[in-house]
Order: C-alpha cells, then structure tokens, then sequence
C-alpha cells in the first residue's frame, strides 16, 4: 500500500520574515523584510545601504538610559542600538553609504503630560535624530508625531519602508 504526500513546490527568492520586538533590533542583507508593530510613542529607526542591500530596523522604546533600571537591551534607546545595527551590517559587508528612516514617536497620552511638557514619542523622536546625526547618518524620509500608533515594514531588498496605520492610512518612505 501506497500513500502520496502533499509537497509543496519551492518558493523561489521567498524573503524572510524577521519580528523587531519592543527594545529590539534586527540585522539582515538580501531577500529579508524586518517588521515592527505597535509604535505609540515608540520609534523605529531603519538603517540601510542600498548599494549593498544591508539593513537594520530597532524598535526604540525610550529617549536615554536614565528612564530605565536596566540598560541590558541594545535596542531599546537609540544611543546604543545605531553603533550596534552598524557594527552588524559591516560584518554583513555594508561598505557603500547608509542612510536612515525614522518612523513613529507619536503622542498617545497628550492628555495625562502637564503643560508644555514635550511627550515621551517627541523625546524619542529627537533621541533618534540626535543619535543619527552623531554617527553621521543622514535621515532620507521619516513619518513621526501625531496621536496615532503605526506599524512598518522594510523591505532590504527593495529598499522600501512600509508604514501602516489604521488612523491615517499607509505611507511609503
């Protein structure tokens, strides 16, 4: 007695799929996408070098260390996950011009900060931009503040940076 099998035919060039979590960063070259959720008053920071097809997406939770008991994830303040990302896309052989995207940083509690007081997504938002300009990476396209939460995804092969948000519809950097 015989029994047949089911294969499915290959995928060709199918792209990974990688999950940037919360405080998280991911490091991938080719046929990859790196996906992030959730941004409030979070920050993605995407990182890529197009002539080589290398790229980096954190998921930035606060502006500095002093607002955390711990300082043990990388990707959780854009100080230390931008030196981290490039380190790993020059051991991806990154070697042409990176620039950056950033996306999110949006006020979701306006109502709770006193007066004046910046929110923590425009805190985010400048920690990014500072951070960048210091390792000298110019930002090519960003879609941050407001009062609504976005997801994105980077595609490394294409190069594209997909921002999706229910309130405001979807923005392509």
């Amino acid at each position: 007695m015989s029994t047949l099998q089911a294969v499915a035919p290959p995928v060709e060039h199918a792209p990974s799929v990688l999950c940037v979590g919360i405080a998280d960063y991911a490091v991938a070259a080719g046929a990859a996408q790196l996906v992030t959720n959730g941004l409030g008053s979070c920050v993605a920071i995407v990182l890529y070098d197009r002539e080589r097809k290398v790229g980096g997406l954190a998921h930035i939770l606060l502006p500095n260390e002093v607002l955390s008991a711990s300082q043990e994830l990388p990707g959780k303040f854009a100080s230390s996950a931008i030196p981290v990302m490039l380190r790993r896309m020059r051991e991806l052989k990154a070697i042409g011009v990176i620039n950056a995207r950033i996306v999110g940083g949006a006020s979701m509690f306006a109502p709770l900060l006193g007066s004046g007081a910046p929110s923590l997504g425009a805190r985010n938002i400048a920690s990014a931009r500072a951070a960048l300009a210091e390792a000298g990476i110019p930002i090519v396209g960003e879609d941050v503040g407001g009062d609504h939460g976005r997801s994105v995804t980077f595609d490394i092969q294409a190069g594209t940076v997909h921002v999706r948000s229910i309130a405001k519809g979807d923005v392509h950097l």
